[in-house]
């Protein structure tokens, strides 16, 4: 489970460089919509080779469609259109933090993943890390006036993200297949972007430079293998959805190094260094043992007195 886990979160990091190659060529929501269309075409020959029965997932469409709304329209939409207003390395560490929501998600609507001492500290130490960065990246008077509401944007994805995660816990009863599942929430959310994006940014369709397909095809493969892989991970009866995405604390660390490796425009500071080892260490507490945390809440206690 934890190599699988690792690779999808490497994945998914390395998306924010990808994406701020294609901002140089089209608008946010018209490039999220062709990685995500492309990204569920791929997947139809792995159906075809994995011999995935079609037909029975098929039968929850309705659940289906739900989800490409939720998950590739919305969140995906909030998520580009985020990352085109903020650096990419800010939007790696804010987007590491949706393990953190969905902790808190998971208590509220899965019997068996509740909140614990261990928990609440990791959200107060990795909320203080994205607000913290939110701050230092911005300031107090930013000339970037799109930083502010490009944080909102990407905090509201993060919400949309963890609400998901707890869609496909919950729908495993139904056992539809991962691959299938990523595949009609890829293509049908990915068409809905496209069509918002005719009407919002009214794209320019015309031939790009090779650097724009080979960035499209690498954020295209990225959803396409991660959410499979995080899909079938997610539908383990052993798994727990809010220890599972402790591992995403992968996705802030890979972003930011690949952004500063691959542009131009992008150099490690402080705050995003900062940033990151806060958030790490808000998602490392959440895999102490409870009973740490048990001698921490006694020693207190006996101070007290």
């Amino acid at each position: 489970m934890k190599t699988k886990a690792i690779l999808a979160c490497l994945l998914w990091g390395s998306a924010f460089a990808g994406a701020k190659i294609g901002f140089q060529y089209v608008d946010p929501i018209y490039l999220s919509g062709m990685r995500f269309t492309l990204a569920g075409l791929l997947l139809v020959p792995v159906m075809w080779v994995k011999k995935v029965h079609l037909a029975a997932s098929l039968r929850h469409w309705r659940f289906m469609l739900r989800f490409a709304f939720l998950q590739t329209f919305l969140q995906y939409g909030l998520f580009f259109m985020g990352l085109d207003k903020v650096p990419g390395s800010t939007a790696a560490i804010i987007i590491g933090g949706g393990p953190l929501f969905v902790a808190i998600m998971a208590h509220l609507t899965l019997a068996n993943d509740k909140m614990s001492t261990r928990k609440i500290i990791a959200i107060i130490l990795g909320l203080s890390g994205v607000v913290f960065i939110s701050l230092a990246k911005g300031g107090f008077t930013s000339d970037n006036p799109a930083f502010y509401p490009g944080v909102a944007l990407l905090l509201c994805s993060n919400l949309i993200g963890g609400y998901t995660n707890i869609m496909v816990v919950k729908q495993n009863k139904h056992n539809i297949s991962p691959i299938a599942l990523t595949s009609f929430a890829n293509f049908t959310g990915g068409i809905m972007l496209i069509i918002a994006a005719l009407f919002i940014e009214k794209p320019e369709i015309k031939l790009y430079p090779p650097e724009f397909y080979i960035a499209l095809l690498w954020l295209a493969f990225i959803p396409a293998a991660a959410f499979s892989i995080w899909y079938s991970l997610l539908q383990r009866p052993d798994v727990k959805v809010s220890e599972l995405n402790m591992w995403k604390f992968i996705i802030p660390v890979s972003g930011c190094v690949l952004s500063w490796i691959f542009l131009a425009d992008e150099k490690p500071d402080l705050p995003s260094v900062i940033g990151i080892i806060i958030i790490t260490l808000a998602l490392q507490t959440l895999q102490l043992p409870e009973r740490y945390f048990t001698s921490l809440k006694r020693f207190f206690r006996i101070k007290n007195k």
